[in-house]
Formats: C-alpha cells, structure tokens, sequence
C-alpha cells in the first residue's frame, strides 16, 4: 500500500527537503555570483577552520569521496585559493592551506551565504527565526 501524494507532501522530512533544496538553490545562486560553486565553498572553509590539514583528513572531515575532493582541490589550487604541499608530519601525505585569496574569496561567499539564508528565511520575524534554528539543530543531531 503506498501513501498517495497528497499525504507525502505533508510529512516534515519532505517538507525539509524541499526547504533545504530551495535553500541550497539560494545559496549556490549566491556563490555563483562570486565563481564559486558548493562543494568548493564547504572545502575552502573547512581548510580555512581546520587548515593546514592532510587532504584524506579534509575529504573524512566533510564528508567527500577522494576522487571528487581531488578534482575539487585542483579547481581550488588552480585559482589560487589553496596551496598543497607535503605534510611536515608525513612527507608521503599533502597538506592543504589556504591563501590570502582564498581567505578573501571566503569572506565575500560567507556575506553572499548569509544574505541568502536571510532571504530564505526573510518572513520569520527574528523570534521566530531563533525558534526554527534552535528546532533544526535539535532534529538535526548537531550541537549547532
């Protein structure tokens, strides 16, 4: 027996998806207009927050198969955004850091990321949007 449409549409986890799908649309439209795209931001602010770092221990600490954190890393590497180098700790592993215009790129997409979730979010009153965040981090199995 299969629930019909009508009842799907009401279950909060589809109403999640959609809500996180059209916040991914806003912000990748947002990181767009800088020439970045979404899996190069989640990268370069990990490298920022955790960097210098391993490139295995990056793709582990966002959750990217290697394959795809390669061709990612390349784009970032290309554009000047990061340098890999061999790790101090162990020469047979490249280490990530972040450039000067990577940081600079960063904080244009961290102001472009806000202003998108702000729109996303732009008919709750601030009440209501402290409220919503404090309800995702809870369902969301995070600490925030």
């Amino acid at each position: 027996m299969s629930a019909s449409l009508s009842a799907i549409r009401v279950l909060p986890s589809w109403l999640l998806d959609r809500a996180a799908a059209h916040g991914r649309a806003l912000v990748a439209e947002a990181l767009a207009a800088e020439g970045m795209k979404m899996w190069h931001h989640v990268a370069l602010s990990a490298v920022s927050d955790l960097g210098p770092l391993a490139q295995a221990e990056l793709g582990r600490r966002i959750r990217l198969d290697p394959k795809d954190l390669v061709g990612v890393l390349n784009d970032l590497q290309s554009a000047g955004l990061v340098v890999r180098e061999p790790d101090p700790g162990d020469r047979r592993k490249n280490a990530v850091s972040i450039t000067a215009e990577g940081h600079r790129l960063l904080k244009r997409c961290e102001r472009a990321a806000h202003k998108a979730n702000d729109e996303l979010l732009a008919s709750f009153s601030a009440a209501e949007r402290e409220q919503f965040m404090g309800l995702l981090i809870r369902i969301s199995g995070t600490d925030g």
